[in-house]
């Protein structure tokens, strides 16, 4: 056994230290990981800002709280589903918190069907609030909703489980893009091209969050029969993967610019793709050691945190300018 496993059985969770029920089911949720989908409502709402529209306070409140328990319930139904494949019992390369699910079934701290059982809730509650936030915006909004939550669902669950058929990303990508573009609607209450634009780079940023994760969890992922592009690739080719959406993600700021969809001052979000750069480095040359990729996962994350709030202060900072 190597010296790092016990740190990490020491940091995951266990019934002992999660006796209370509100404090379990609370961390079941994985609450560190639910500011990227703050982020993506924070850059919608800029965007309408800066169209110059109006802004409704408590129809944002209503937003962001829906959509943080939409992203919850997606990563609870992740973790059960992952329980059924064996993934995550499989995964003895895992780096937590960051990779191999939240270990709550694992670990005995919640049962898969208490874990099913909270996931579904979660998302009957998204169901609710949506139909208010739908009568108060528009009907649009009934397909925006839809479309997420049978992203989140099918996404890992069975039979479509479209991550393990190598479409993962392409989930990732669209969903995290529909944070933004609902966050514009409930406010502007009609469809407009400006969230697409705005939202993509930051939906490609977040993509690599999931790409960047799945090389601690490919040898599990691989013998649970989950076929995504990190299990299909040899690792140093898999990792030329991240490089490639990186690319776009630097590219598309630069295409809106070039086009007139931005002005120039959106260029400094860019800025916070450098993360993303040194992280690229670093899984270009740890991808075949993938218990030295914490940094390049952490700075991922970052990436897609930075940037998506500095193009919300620029959308901002034009509009008061």
């Amino acid at each position: 056994m190597s010296d790092a496993a016990p740190v990490r059985a020491a940091a995951e969770p266990s019934p002992e230290r999660l006796a209370n029920p509100v404090l379990r089911y609370f961390l079941a949720t994985r609450p560190a990981f639910l500011t990227i989908t703050l982020a993506g409502c924070l850059l919608g709402f800029a965007g309408t800002v800066s169209d110059g529209l109006p802004f409704d306070p408590l129809a944002a409140v209503v937003t962001l709280f829906l959509a943080l328990l939409a992203h919850a319930g997606v990563n609870v139904l992740n973790d059960y589903y992952d329980h059924l494949n064996g993934t995550d019992a499989l995964n003895s390369d895992r780096l937590f918190p960051y990779t191999g699910g939240s270990r709550f079934i694992q670990n005995g701290v919640l049962g898969p069907r208490q874990t099913l059982a909270f996931g579904l809730l979660l998302f009957a509650i998204v169901i609710g609030g949506g139909l208010w936030l739908i009568g108060r915006s528009g009907g649009g909004l009934f397909w925006i909703g839809l479309a997420g939550l049978a992203i989140g669902w099918t996404y890992s669950a069975p039979p479509l489980k479209l991550n393990s058929r190598g479409l993962g990303e392409v989930c990732v990508m669209t969903g995290f893009l529909l944070v933004v573009v609902g966050a514009d609607y409930i406010q502007r209450g009609a469809f407009a091209a400006s969230p697409w634009i705005v939202g993509l780079s930051y939906a490609l940023l977040t993509t690599n969050i999931l790409y960047i994760n799945q090389f601690p969890d490919r040898r599990a992922d691989l013998a649970a029969g989950k076929r995504h592009w990190v299990v299909r690739l040899e690792p140093r080719r898999a990792a030329l993967g991240y490089a490639g959406i990186l690319a776009l993600a630097a590219l598309w700021p630069l295409l809106a610019v070039s086009s007139g969809w931005l002005t120039a001052w959106g260029l400094l979000a860019l800025l916070g793709l450098l993360p993303a750069v040194r992280a690229a480095a670093e899984l270009r040359a740890q991808a075949d050691n993938p218990a030295r990729l914490r940094p390049a996962i952490q700075g991922s994350i970052a990436a897609a945190h930075l940037h998506a709030v500095l193009l919300a202060a620029t959308l901002l900072a034009e509009r008061m300018a």
